[in-house]
């Protein structure tokens, strides 16, 4: 225990929001200091090994655009690690590039996670962090994390909902002194946005497009809910009718009704958990309303869209994008508050 605290001393201690879409690190005393998308790029050598190219916006850059012997990869997908030998490397790269030096004292890293992974999922969490090159590893869940982000007073005997969209699940938390009173986590997200797009362009317009046109025509024109003035942009892919190269339309309402299966998942899942919560708890709710944290509460309209269907008061927090990373981040300043809330091994 003596030797820990004296490692602490000369260690940078890192908090790590690991997101299937993107990886935010904390260091402790200056905070966020890496931002990057969560991508890796390796070349595949004659002898079949993986030589790492990029990592973070550099990889991202090259999705869907490399030749044959490189290819960019997600390592993971919808909350769990896919590749645990690539999910190694970006935590080590990362790790290096937040201490901007090598560091001799290895340090203490706390990683948030979906609610809902399982001992083995957790286990390799932990495992790919220390093999990278962490001391220690700690694990906190995302709606504890995206509650202390987002300023709610989880100390109080109260509770307050949050429901973070993140790129590969939608966690679902009522916090109250400390602890998840509920929780629910599904795997809708980001990403499943994008998908849904990318498919409903495919069916309806019989054009294909890659992963990052799903994406920009969601965060250009998606949206929960109808829109009084109607939103269109210019998208380019290849007719699977013909094998030409095609450019067309699309409008906002083409992206809501894209969009409306992956939503009413969330709302299933939303109302799953009001229906089994404590009458105590449900006047809390009623009273403080749900915050929304996460890059998919962005999706225009989408706190009106939930709350026109449960009839409570939704708010998307101040910084939702950093509100999951933040919450790790407050963890490194009081470790008390970390052991109370970690997650068990």
């Amino acid at each position: 225990m003596i030797i820990n605290k004296i490692l602490g001393i000369f260690s940078n201690d890192l908090a790590i929001d690991l997101g299937t879409a993107n990886t935010i690190v904390i260091a402790r005393g200056k905070g966020i200091v890496i931002n990057e998308p969560s991508v890796v790029a390796v070349q595949m050598t004659r002898g079949g090994r993986r030589k790492l190219l990029a990592v973070g916006r550099e990889a991202k850059e090259m999705i869907g655009k490399t030749p044959e012997s490189i290819q960019a990869i997600r390592p993971l997908k919808e909350g769990v690690i896919a590749d645990f030998e690539i999910t190694e490397e970006m935590i080590r790269y990362f790790i290096k590039k937040a201490h901007n030096r090598s560091s001799f004292i290895r340090p203490r890293i706390i990683i948030c996670v979906p609610y809902g992974l399982t001992q083995v999922e957790r286990k390799a969490v932990k495992t790919s962090a220390m093999n990278a090159g962490a001391r220690e590893v700690l694990l906190i869940e995302e709606p504890k994390a995206a509650a202390i982000g987002a300023g709610l007073p989880i100390n109080d005997p109260q509770g307050n909902m949050v429901i973070d969209i993140g790129g590969g699940t939608t966690e679902i938390g009522v916090v109250s002194l400390r602890g998840l009173v509920l929780s629910k986590s599904i795997r809708v997200g980001g990403d499943k946005f994008d998908q849904s797009i990318i498919d409903y362009v495919k069916r309806k317009f019989n054009l294909l497009i890659g992963e990052r046109s799903g994406e920009e025509i969601k965060i250009t024109i998606g949206t929960a809910m109808a829109l009084d003035e109607e939103l269109s942009m210019s998208i380019k892919g290849r007719d699977q009718v013909t094998g030409l190269l095609k450019r067309i339309d699309i409008t906002s309402k083409h992206v809501n009704e894209a969009l409306s299966e992956s939503l009413k998942e969330i709302v299933q899942a939303l109302k799953e958990v009001l229906e089994v919560m404590p009458p105590d708890l449900a006047g809390d709710i009623v009273e403080n309303g749900i915050v929304l944290t996460g890059g998919g509460s962005l999706l225009r309209g989408l706190d009106h869209y939930l709350s026109s269907v449960v009839k409570l008061p939704v708010y998307i927090s101040e910084e939702p994008l950093l509100a999951v990373a933040k919450g790790t981040g407050k963890m490194l300043e009081e470790m008390d508050l970390l052991k109370q809330l970690q997650l068990d091994d």
